[in-house]
């Protein structure tokens, strides 16, 4: 059975699936920068609509050092999902290494202004992961 190198979590009936892939063309090792894309995918399996606020990344790299992401939206966006609705988005992760992880939060608000935190899994950024399909609708 092959580990794989996404991940696939559902916190508080949001689903977040994310993925990565190495882009060699934006690498260049020997000046130790090592450039992957992700794709991030998160779906309201639950009842109540919920509107992404925040996000929070730790970012490990090979060396174990530790790089602590935090801002609001993603990618200069607050994603409002109903049920069953979909939004994803790709982004880009530098390295001073070879591979790392990925893992992290988001910040979601329900229409009566409570929070709540979603898990995104750890994932892998390495250069033999399975290659995304990189259009922005999952």
């Amino acid at each position: 059975m092959s580990r794989s190198t996404h991940s696939d979590v559902v916190t508080d009936g949001i689903r977040i699936q994310a993925a990565a892939q190495f882009l060699p063309e934006e690498s260049d090792a020997s000046k130790k920068r090592y450039v992957f894309a992700y794709k991030i995918t998160m779906t309201n399996l639950g009842e109540r609509r919920a509107r992404l606020v925040a996000r929070h990344w730790i970012i490990v790299d090979s060396e174990g050092r530790r790089n602590d992401v935090r801002g609001p939206g993603v990618v200069g966006e607050h994603p409002q999902l109903s049920h069953r609705e979909s939004y994803s988005y790709i982004s880009y992760c530098p390295l001073p290494t070879m591979w790392g992880t990925m893992e992290g939060s988001y910040v979601f608000e329900r229409d009566d202004g409570s929070r709540f935190h979603v898990r995104c899994g750890r994932f892998y950024l390495v250069p033999n992961s399975a290659p995304l399909s990189l259009e922005s609708n999952a």
